[in-house]
């Protein structure tokens, strides 16, 4: 068995939401209150290590762990132990707030994690603040310093652009990266999530003005490099750090998605703007320890992976799941 959709792609990266649970509350990410899922409804780090298993024997050979926060899941250090050992797995990654770090950095980089990516919008505390609706950027910037003294592979920062948000922060941003020596990737908004305003009508940034910004400070070269994602990657004539975009509005990537999503509810996400969803938690606790019958599950259900999204800014093609109920 291995994983290919109706189009002739071949699925071998799946990023695994270990919770919804964050310490950050950010405006494109989750509602201001938002309401947690009840414990029993989480999968455990037994069935989480589970479907890491299912997968990478169906060939999956990228996993990226994400939350909410994983940081804030008890025992990830363990989670992230059991999951590097699996046959096959070339690249254990995760995505992270940054703001637990300064404790957990050196911890999973033992335990085998390869990479990290840390969200950082903003060098600007209050805004960071604002943006995050709690957040101290001091722990973020610690953090970072952290995980480049662990020695991870790679580590890489993402911002995600919001027009009138820090549109006028994406050459710093660069200059900070350069000075860190990692590499940045800038995201273009996705329209999940309920909003009460028409913000995302007015703030969308995209990837090509984001770039026309930094042409007027930096010399831009563009590469085929690829790290098994979305993003186009970008490099200067005098740095080594990567510079990408992800652009789910404006320059729309399914033809080449090599991507599915579990949730921390277990729900099999074989698109990130379409709400068709497989049930995984079912069958773990249906059938416990099948794994034969857990990855026949998943190969059936690759024929339902749609041939691309339709993201606008419209209501009308909103997708109500926020991000961290769909893992950042």
């Amino acid at each position: 068995m291995s994983l290919t959709d109706g189009f002739g792609r071949k699925i071998d990266y799946l990023r695994l939401s270990v919770t919804d649970r964050c310490d950050f509350r950010c405006i494109y990410c989750m509602d201001e209150a938002p309401v947690f899922l009840p414990r029993a409804e989480v999968l455990t780090l037994e069935e989480l290590q589970q479907i890491a298993q299912a997968f990478t024997e169906l060939g999956v050979r990228k996993i990226r762990l994400t939350g909410g926060e994983p940081l804030v899941k008890s025992d990830l250090v363990s989670l992230v132990a059991n999951i590097a050992k699996l046959p096959g797995l070339d690249d254990l990654c995760m995505t992270t707030n940054g703001s637990r770090l300064t404790k957990f950095a050196q911890p999973l980089a033992e335990a085998g994690l390869m990479r990290l990516n840390i969200s950082l919008d903003t060098l600007d505390p209050q805004r960071f603040e604002a943006t995050t609706r709690n957040g101290k950027l001091e722990r973020v910037l610690a953090g970072i310093d952290a995980a480049q003294a662990a020695g991870f592979k790679r580590v890489k920062l993402n911002a995600v652009a919001i027009k009138g948000n820090n549109d006028d922060e994406i050459v710093d941003l660069v200059h900070y990266a350069r000075e860190q020596g990692v590499d940045i990737t800038f995201i273009e908004e996705m329209p999940l999530g309920v909003l009460n305003t028409d913000r995302r009508d007015h703030s969308l940034l995209t990837s090509d003005e984001v770039k026309a910004q930094l042409e007027t400070a930096f010399n831009l070269i563009g590469t085929n490099e690829n790290t098994g994602g979305p993003a186009r990657y970008y490099r200067m004539d005098d740095s080594d750090i990567r510079i990408g975009f992800i652009s789910p509005h404006s320059h729309n990537f399914c033809g080449d998605c090599n991507r599915v999503r579990v949730t921390t509810t277990g729900e099999l996400l074989l698109c990130l703007g379409n709400e068709n969803s497989v049930d995984l938690r079912l069958i773990l606790r249906k059938y416990p320890n099948d794994i034969e019958r857990l990855k026949q599950v998943i190969v059936d259900a690759m024929g339902a992976k749609p041939e691309k999204h339709h993201f606008s800014t419209g209501a009308e093609t909103q997708i109500l799941r926020f991000m961290s109920h769909t893992g950042g």
